[in-house]
């Protein structure tokens, strides 16, 4: 990976202020981008804030917003153009999951997940392509590798990853030619996650569910070895990033065969 690659670069990371989100804003803060981070609480905004200026980043904002309000929205497009003049990078991390079988699920509980994980990133997208355009910047929409499947128990969560899946692949396909690289990332569990939010939603499931990624047998991803890797496949244009990387095989064979997929999806998470 480049050193100079990333110095004075102008990024946003929704969810910036914790979890990978965060350990994307160290990675980028060591190289010497301009950092802004947007998450909702703002005094874990401003300590996530300090913790990057002493790595090193050439200039952090903090900016308090609420990515489900095209209010605040406009509000952070704003604060980007008067603070950076343009845009570099756009990560799009902030999200959260959910528990339950899917005929459980109530509608509202998928309108909810839709704008949280794939209308908030269309929000935030739309409103700062003119800057990522005319950078020829990347645009980086962290999805799950349920943005590929569906697995048990995860409510309203693996339609709403679906959707980000289609609008990454599609923005893609659309303004590659202008120089916009836009890049899913898929991963599995990621160490440190909040999973005791997930302990009402899952009463009546194995115990498994309530787990990080929903009792997936696979080891859960460092958040700071992950940000390596997002850099490092943004500076080669990648289309797509999937780890652990065994997991591109269930991805193929449900590709193949959806009673294939069905087969493994069985075996490698909870009954």
């Amino acid at each position: 990976m480049s050193e100079d690659y990333w110095q004075g670069k102008a990024c946003l990371i929704t969810g910036g202020s914790a979890g990978l989100g965060f350990a994307l804003a160290q990675s980028l803060a060591r190289r010497g981008a301009r950092l802004a981070i947007a998450a909702r609480n703002e005094q874990h905004l401003e300590e996530a804030a300090e913790k990057l200026r002493l790595l090193g980043a050439s200039e952090v904002i903090a900016l308090p917003t609420d990515v489900a309000w095209q209010e605040d929205v406009d509000r952070l497009r704003d604060s980007i153009s008067e603070e950076f003049g343009t845009l570099d990078f756009l990560c799009n991390c902030a999200g959260r999951s959910l528990r339950g079988k899917v005929l459980d699920s109530a509608a509202e509980d998928f309108q909810q997940l839709l704008d949280v994980n794939f209308l908030a990133t269309v929000r935030v997208t739309h409103a700062l392509a003119p800057m990522l355009l005319e950078s020829k910047g990347h645009v980086v929409n962290v999805g799950s590798l349920a943005s590929k499947v569906a697995p048990r128990y995860l409510g309203a969560y693996p339609a709403s990853k679906h959707a980000l899946a289609a609008y990454t692949q599609q923005l893609r396909l659309e303004n590659r030619d202008a120089g916009l690289h836009a890049m899913l990332v898929c991963p599995g569990p990621i160490a440190g996650s909040n999973v005791a939010r997930y302990e009402k939603a899952a009463e009546g499931l194995p115990a498994e569910a309530a787990t990080a990624g929903g009792g997936a047998k696979v080891s859960a991803i460092d958040p700071a070895w992950l940000a390596e890797k997002i850099l490092s496949a943004c500076e080669k244009r990648r289309p797509e990033l999937v780890v652990p990387w065994k997991a591109k095989f269930l991805l193929v064979a449900s590709g193949i065969s959806a009673r294939l997929g069905d087969w493994l999806l069985g075996k490698f998470t909870p009954k």
